[in-house]
This record gives structure tokens, C-alpha cells and sequence, in this order.
């Protein structure tokens, strides 16, 4: 059946068919049809017995154009499946206006998302907190704004995932874009998908990269970098993108905190892999301290450290690096298989 909308939009003709004979409709004009009669002619009575086979004349200049960008406009659709989020606490407002002076300089809109304070937080009452476990594993307990950067983290994945969108940019407030992110991801992505449909988390802001593997080359406004699958997951948190599944999987596997957000997404996705990043890393941070982790630095290295926690350190690491090197030699894209 013709969809009544179309006919304003197209030059059509009509050929009647039945069993024994083809007669041509010609002259028919279909949007006048349908104004004069108040049916499609596709609908009539007068034409219901015979099929019609619909075809378009050849199309005009203006046709031409309007199709191209009726077709840019449904790439352009695809990449509103991102979303931008920064996260800021409330109160740092320079810091908000400096972030969105740098986003509205690419043209990328942002929602921005309270951060969760956590330097005033009485660990012992923080429930999904695990002490006893994050001496085990770092060697040390965590501090109040290291709980309030996990926790802001995983609020940002659980708004994404009310959301419709298909992938989630995520920035800290001062995180420095080196080139457009989000023109970075429109040329990245679709390739990622080929690659690995199961990837969980891209971190776009690392500052160091061991044992990858190279993938693919991306030249976006004088910066060029490499896509890598990232065996050995990149630490920090300023920059980095979710799958809808990588989310969703950090939201309900969540169960007690015992390691920094960089610390446990390191120890997950060396793990389980499906972990990427770019390098050179096409974001970066400026100089400002990270107010979510004020005094975080100066308190982790006093706060509890136990008389084991160099050894725990290495432990962590060295475990890390040879399940990212296992991962690595074994590491086959799913355009490969």
C-alpha cells in the first residue's frame, strides 16, 4: 500500500496489471487523485481487483540533493545515539564553565551530572564499601572522596541507561579535549563494532599505554591516534565511553567497592577483556586537582597503609600485566575469526 505521505513527495506513474493484459495509467496525476476522490489510488474500489506496481520517475536535481541530505541527516541520527555527560560537583562552578567553554567550541551539547561528594563520608557506614578487602587488594583502605569518584561513576552509568542512547561519552569536569571526541567516535566506532560487538568501555584520557594491540588510525583535527584493544586497562577516569552492555554489566556486577573506579575497572576489563582505548589519547587533563579527590592524594598515602603494601602493589600489578599479556597473544578481532 502507498503511504498517503509520499505521494506529495514523489512523480509517480501507475501500471495496471491483470492476467491478460498490461494497460498503462498514464496522465494519472496521485496527490490530484487523492485530493479529488479522498482515497489513494492504491485503496480504490475502482482499482482494488488489479495490482500496481509503483515506480518513480527519474528524480530531479532538487530530488537528488534532498535525498543526500535526508541520508546525511540519518548518519547524523545514528551518532544522537551518544551521549555527552560531564561530571561536576556542585559549587564548582568555574570549573563547569571551563568544561562547557571546550565542549560548545566542538558544537557537543552535554547533561551535566552532580558528582557525589564522598570527602565528608563515614567509611564505616558506607554499606557497599568492603574495608576488609580493600587492604587485601591495594594494601591500604580507601578514602571519602575515592568512594564519592566510584560513586559518581556509577550514577553516571545508571542515568545513561535510563536513556535511549546507544553509547555514553563520559568527562570528568577537568578533562582537555585535544581534538572533537565526538567527531573522533563517529569515525571510530562503527569500526569498533566490527571488531569486538561486545566491547564494554573505551578510556580516552589515559596518560600511559602497555600491552595493546593496534587496530585502527584516526586523523581528527591535526590529532592523530590509534584505536588499541586494551589488554592492560589504562588508569583514570577523566575521559571514557560506555556501551549500553558495559554499563549495564559495571551497574549489576556491582557489589562492594574495594579498589578506586581506575583501580576496578583495570582489574574487570584486563579480566574479561572487551576494554579499548586511543593513543595518543585524544583527551587530556589540565592542571586543575580533581576536587571530587581533594586531599585523596595526600590521605591515601597515610591513610592505614599496612606494613604489606608495597608487596600487595606488586602483586596487583605484576598479576595484571601477565593475564594483559596471556589476553594479548590470544587477542583475535571478531573481523578475524
Amino acid at each position: 500500500m502507498v503511504v498517503p505521505e509520499m505521494l506529495g513527495l514523489l512523480r509517480m506513474r501507475c501500471r495496471r496489471t491483470s492476467a491478460r493484459n498490461s494497460t498503462m495509467l498514464s496522465g494519472i496525476n496521485a496527490p490530484l487523485f487523492q485530493k479529488r476522490y479522498g482515497r489513494d489510488i492504491a485503496t480504490s474500489e475502482q482499482f482494488r481487483p488489479h495490482r500496481y506496481i509503483i515506480t518513480s520517475l527519474p528524480a530531479t536535481e532538487a530530488e537528488v540533493a534532498d535525498q543526500s541530505r535526508c541520508a546525511s541527516l540519518a548518519e547524523k541520527g545514528k551518532m544522537q545515539s551518544l551521549e555527552t555527560y560531564v561530571i561536576n560537583l556542585d559549587g564548582s562552578n568555574d570549573r563547569l564553565q571551563t568544561i562547557s567553554d571546550r565542549l560548545s567550541a566542538f558544537g557537543i551539547a552535554f547533561e551535566r551530572i552532580s558528582a557525589v561528594d564522598g570527602r565528608k563520608f563515614d567509611l564505616a557506614t558506607i554499606p557497599d564499601y568492603d574495608a576488609e578487602r580493600a587492604q587485601s587488594y591495594m594494601g591500604r583502605t580507601l578514602v571519602g572522596g575515592e568512594i564519592g569518584c566510584y560513586r559518581s561513576h556509577l550514577k553516571v552509568a545508571e542515568h545513561f541507561l535510563k536513556s535511549n542512547a546507544r553509547y555514553a561519552l563520559v568527562l570528568e569536569d577537568d578533562a582537555l579535549p585535544l581534538c572533537n571526541p565526538v567527531e573522533l567516535l563517529e569515525a571510530a566506532l562503527p569500526d569498533l563494532e566490527k571488531v569486538d560487538p561486545d566491547w564494554r568501555l573505551i578510556n580516552i584520557g589515559n596518560n600511559k599505554l602497555k600491552i595493546a594491540t593496534p587496530l585502527s588510525r584516526y586523523g581528527i583535527g591535526g590529532h592523530d591516534c590509534e584505536l588499541v584493544a586494551a589488554h592492560y586497562f589504562p588508569m583514570t577516569t577523566s575521559a571514557i565511553v560506555w556501551s549500553r552492555e558495559g554499563a549495564r554489566l559495571f551497574v549489576e556486577e556491582h557489589g562492594k567497592m574495594f579498589a578506586p573506579v581506575d583501580n576496578y575497572f583495570r582489574h574487570w576489563l584486563t579480566r574479561t577483556g572487551h576494554g579499548y582505548s586511543f593513543w595518543p589519547s585524544p583527551v587530556t587533563t589540565t592542571d586543575a586537582a580533581s576536587e571530587i579527590l581533594a586531599s585523596s592524594g595526600r590521605a591515601r598515602k597515610t591513610n592505614k597503609r599496612k606494613w604489606f603494601y608495597a608487596f600487595a602493589k606488586q602483586r596487583r600489578l605484576m598479576e595484571d600485566k601477565l593475564i594483559a599479556f596471556i589476553h594479548k597473544k590470544r587477542f583475535r578481532s571478531a573481523g578475524s575469526k
